[in-house]
């Protein structure tokens, strides 16, 4: 194997904070090529997130305060992977809590890193059809501030194209979505 296909090596791995969705690591690694230095790492179980698209073409958005941002923004509906759950029990979970909707028609659109840099999350994104209103739908969190929002396809593009309102990841769903909408 050549240098560059070498991983390298962990010398000393170590837990500098557990937080209740990820942990935060500090690695001390060796490279290849013989250079030392520090990584640091979230660990994180992953995300499940639906692109929901009603039967009129709109797709449903939800609008919320991000801290580290210290804004609002929209995305769509996604949870965190809970430990020993499916990426869709997570997703058929989250639609329902953020959006008051239920899917009958599910496509797996794949799978994507989010923030390889730093983080080891991975984000499994799914297509939702067929969409329902739930009469009495779910509490949403209590520490989630949601609000839901339709908009079509050629407005949710005008809008990420010209603002920073949209995250990475509804971004990147969109898109893998985009081939199975009908404009």
């Amino acid at each position: 194997m050549s240098k560059k296909q070498e991983l390298p090596e962990i010398l000393a791995p170590r837990l500098f904070f557990q937080g209740r969705k990820f942990q935060f690591e500090v690695n001390k690694l060796k490279l290849p090529n013989g250079a030392q230095g520090e990584w640091e790492c979230i660990r994180h179980p992953g995300g499940a997130l639906a692109v929901p698209v009603t039967d009129d073409g709109e797709l449903v958005l939800v609008r919320q305060y991000r801290f580290a941002l210290k804004s609002r923004l929209l995305e769509f509906p996604a949870g965190t992977v809970e430990k020993g759950e499916n990426p869709e029990t997570t997703i058929k979970r989250e639609i329902e809590e953020e959006t008051g909707y239920t899917a009958k028609k599910w496509q797996n659109l794949g799978t994507f890193p989010l923030a390889p840099g730093y983080s080891d999350e991975y984000i499994y994104a799914f297509l939702a059809q067929d969409l329902e209103k739930l009469p009495n739908p779910p509490s949403q969190d209590d520490d989630e501030d949601i609000e839901v929002v339709l908009m079509t396809p050629s407005a949710f593009e005008k809008l990420a194209l010209t603002s920073n309102e949209i995250d990475a990841k509804t971004i990147t769903s969109y898109f893998l979505a985009r081939h199975f909408l009908v404009s």
